[in-house]
């Protein structure tokens, strides 16, 4: 059953996403970015990019022959971890920053969900909380902003 954490309060979700991807990178481990917005996809691949003076962070489509090599993958196409798990790792984390539930999500151990404060990202964001739950998944809730206790 895929774990699933949503991380509320996010005053950029962007920038909270690169967060993310900084973490998961400098642990040595392997992430997977979805959206199905293609502007969005890219305003990521941009902001990762820029987001910190001081540190890169690896990425590429999933679709690049890097990929492979490369711990942070984007995708705007159905995420699938096991075409991305290197032999004898961990298999990769599923970050989704779209408006729905990314398709295949149940194929991950663990999803992570940035939701920030904007009303129609909460929105959307009760809507998959609401899809998980149904799925009976294992959801967990962290409060970016320290509210939640």
């Amino acid at each position: 059953m895929t774990r699933i954490d949503f991380a509320f309060g996010a005053g950029d979700r962007l920038r909270a996403a690169c967060q993310v991807a900084r973490k998961r990178y400098q642990a040595g481990q392997r992430l997977i970015v979805y959206c199905a917005n293609g502007s969005r996809l890219t305003a990521f691949d941009r902001m990762l990019w820029a987001f910190d003076d001081i540190s890169f962070v690896p990425h590429v489509l999933v679709t690049d022959p890097l990929a492979a090599q490369t711990p942070v993958l984007l995708t705007a196409a159905a995420p699938q971890a096991s075409t991305v798990t290197a032999e004898g790792g961990d298999p990769p984390w599923l970050l989704n920053l779209d408006d729905d539930c990314p398709p295949g999500y149940d194929g991950f151990a663990r999803l992570l969900e940035i939701v920030s404060d904007d009303p129609d990202d909460r929105q959307a964001a009760r809507q998959r909380w609401r899809t998980y739950q149904a799925g009976g998944h294992d959801l967990h809730s962290h409060d970016l902003a320290g509210r939640i206790g």
